[in-house]
Formats: C-alpha cells, structure tokens, sequence
C-alpha cells in the first residue's frame, strides 16, 4: 500500500500498489502534455526569431554584397573609360606616326628619283671614261706588246747572229759561264758549304765540266755531282745527240766518285722530252739525268734536299745501328752476368744443401738431447713429488727408535 498525500488538505489516503501507478501515471502524462505545449510555443518563438535573425542577417549581407558589386561595377566602368582614353589616345598617335612616315617616305621617294637621275648620270659619264680609260689602256698595251715583240724579234737576231759569229767550244764555254754565274749568285745564300769548280783533273784520259759537292755542319759529304755542258751553232753541219755523251759522262762520274751526273744541254732544241724539263734517264744510266739550262739551279736543289732528307734517315740508322750494337753488348754481357750466376748459383746451392743437411743433423742431436733432458726432468719431478711427501709419520713408521727420537726431541721443546 502507496500513501499519499492531498497538496489542497493535508489528508493522507492509502491506494493499492495498482491505483498509486494509475494516479502517478497520470501525472506524468499530463506533466509532459504541458511540457511538451510548453517547449512547442518555446521552439516556435525561438524559430520566429531566429527566422528573423537570419533574414535580417541576409538582408544585411545581400546589402554589403550589392554594395561591393555595385562599387567593383562602378571601377570597371572608370578603368574601361580610361582604357578607351588610352587607346584612343594610342590609335591618334598612331595614326599621327603613320602619317608622318607616308610623308617621310613620299619625301625619300622624290629624293630617290632625284638621286637615281644623278646616279645614272654619273654612271654613264664614268662609262664614257671608262670606255677612254680602256681605250688608252689598250692602245697602250698594244704598243707595248708590239714594242716587246720587236724587242724579242731584234733579241733573236742579236742571238742568231752570236751563234753564227762564234765556234762551237766559244758556245760551250759560254754556257759553262752561264751556269758559273748563276751558281755563284746564289753561292752566299743557299750554298754555303758547297764545292763548285771546274774538273780540272784529266790525269785519267777524260774530265768532266763540272763538280758540285756539299758537306752538312759536321764536315761529312751528302751528294756529289757530275756536270757536262753541251751547245752547238745551228750552223753545225754535224749535229749531236744528247744519248751520245751519256757513256762519257758516266765514266767521269765514276772516276771522280759522283753520285750523280748531270748532262746541261742545248742539244737536240727542237726534241720534246728534253724541252719539257728535268729528263730522268736512269734506266741507262744510274742517277743520270738531262736538263736545259733553265733547269741548272732547281735540279742541284731538288737532289740535294733529297740527299739532306737521306743524310737524317741515315744518321738515324747510323744511331739504330750504335743502339742495336748497345743491345748486343748488353745482350752479351747479360748472358755472361747468366752463366756466371748459374755457376756461382749451383756452387752455393750444393754448400746450401751440404749446411741444411748439418742443421738437420743437428736438429736430430738436439731433439735427442731435448728427449733426454725430458727424461731427467721427468725423473727430478718424480723424485721432487716422493721429497714433498716425506714426513715424519712416515719416517717413524716401523721403526720405533726413530719414533722414540722424534718424540723426545718434542718433549724437550716444550
């Protein structure tokens, strides 16, 4: 039983278990019906303002945001008139530019005009010079070339009537002086340690025109040749051949010991293959060639250029040679440096082993000594360990007379 108590009167009643949970059942819903009334009117007055709130806070931010379009719209519409200010203002400009450079080119145009009219002007009238200019030059060259050709013409018949007028060893000797000269003008600069004399040695039968020999800084000859000069007048009933001094030529070569002969010849004039230069003919003769005069001072320095380069490359075999010799000797003394060393080798190897067999015979007599020593070493130990055990008990052991001893001897200590 459930007592209760009445808020109005102050009575106190008792209800059963089922009736009290009647009443408080119907309190509690009738306390939540009114809360629930309560909160509702609560929530719709908290909506209605926050609605309210929200819409004057929309308001207000549509309004700042209007505010800010409305200002932006209000800058682009003054950037866009500056901007059509300034471009105004550019295409004014341009145009003023244009104009100014039509001008400028019409101007250019006129002056061109004027100055291709002076230009053409000016270009014939130095064509009219020039044509006078060529005209003077090649009259002039024409006269000239006629005044050259006389002189050649008058130059040849100086030259025929030399030829008639002198003997055919005057022609030799006067080629020979020809060659003499220009060696010696050229003796200062480009021979310098060269011999170029006449052969004047005939104690063999025959001698040559010429020798031309040359030494390096060390005083050794690299070349050596032989020179013949031959001419002949026109005049000549009985005309040589160049062939026909070959054998000659050669036999002086070899008795004053040339390396090379050289035939200068005014022979044969009107034979091409001597006329076309330096004519090799070492297929009859060994290093033996025919040349014209003009020829005399390219040939001495061709083939003494080519002796230089000879004289380098035998130098240099010369100093292979000495280095080869070099080798052998070392080679030589190297193989005797072998053989003296197998020798002295063989001799110390066999006391090398004649030692190693004593050390190993003294080995074998020390390990026995090392085994006897063990031996007595093992024996001390043995007999050190029986000393060590010794004591009087058993010394007095079995004899009474000791024993007696010992124990009389204690008495009297104490």
């Amino acid at each position: 039983m459930k007592e209760i108590k009445c808020p109005k009167c102050g009575e106190v009643f008792k209800v059963d278990e089922s009736g009290y949970t009647a009443i408080l059942k119907q309190v509690r819903d009738e306390e939540f019906s009114n809360e629930i009334k309560e909160r509702e009117k609560q929530f719709m007055l908290e909506k209605e303002n926050a609605l309210s709130i929200n819409k004057l806070q929309m308001e207000k931010e549509f309004s700042e945001k209007l505010k800010e379009k409305e200002e932006e719209i209000s800058k682009l519409k003054s950037n866009l008139e500056q901007e059509r200010f300034v471009a105004k203002n550019a295409i004014n400009e341009l145009v003023i530019n244009k104009n100014q450079e039509i001008t400028e080119l019409q101007n250019k145009l006129t002056t061109f005009d004027k100055d291709k009219e002076l230009e053409i002007t000016k270009l014939k009238n130095e064509k009219i010079l020039s044509d006078k200019e060529f005209q003077l030059k090649e009259k002039s060259l024409i006269e000239q070339y006629e005044n050259q050709l006389r002189f050649k013409e008058e130059e040849i018949e100086r030259y025929k009537d030399f030829k008639a007028k002198l003997s055919t060893k005057m022609i030799g000797e006067s080629l020979e002086q020809h060659c003499e000269t220009e060696f010696n003008r050229l003796r200062a600069t480009g021979f310098q340690n060269a011999y170029f004399e006449k052969d004047n040695n005939a104690k063999s039968g025959s001698k040559g025109d010429y020798i031309y020999k040359e030494t390096d800084s060390d005083g050794e000859e690299f070349i050596s040749i032989m020179f013949e000069m031959k001419n002949e007048a026109d005049s000549t009933s009985t005309k040589k051949k160049n062939e026909d001094f070959f054998k000659e030529l050669n036999k002086d070569r070899n008795e004053k010991k040339c390396e090379y002969a050289i035939l200068v010849s005014m022979l044969e004039p009107d034979n091409e293959l001597y006329n076309t230069g330096i004519v090799d003919v070492s297929h009859k003769y060994p290093k033996m060639y025919v040349i014209r005069p003009q020829f005399f001072i390219p040939i001495i320095t061709i083939l003494r250029n080519s002796a230089l380069h000879s004289l380098e490359y035998r130098k240099e075999l010369s100093l292979i040679k000495t280095q080869n010799i070099d080798i052998s000797n070392f080679e030589a003394e190297m193989n005797d440096f072998k053989e003296k060393f197998s020798r002295n080798f063989e001799l110390a190897s066999k006391k090398f082993k004649t030692a190693i067999e004593e050390i190993d015979k003294t080995i074998d007599h020390l390990q026995k000594t090392k085994e006897a020593l063990l031996s007595s070493e093992n024996n001390l130990r043995l007999a050190n360990n029986k000393a060590e055990d010794l004591n009087i008990k058993k010394l007095t052991k079995n004899n009474p007379t000791m024993k007696a001893k010992f124990e009389e001897l204690n008495m009297n200590k104490k």
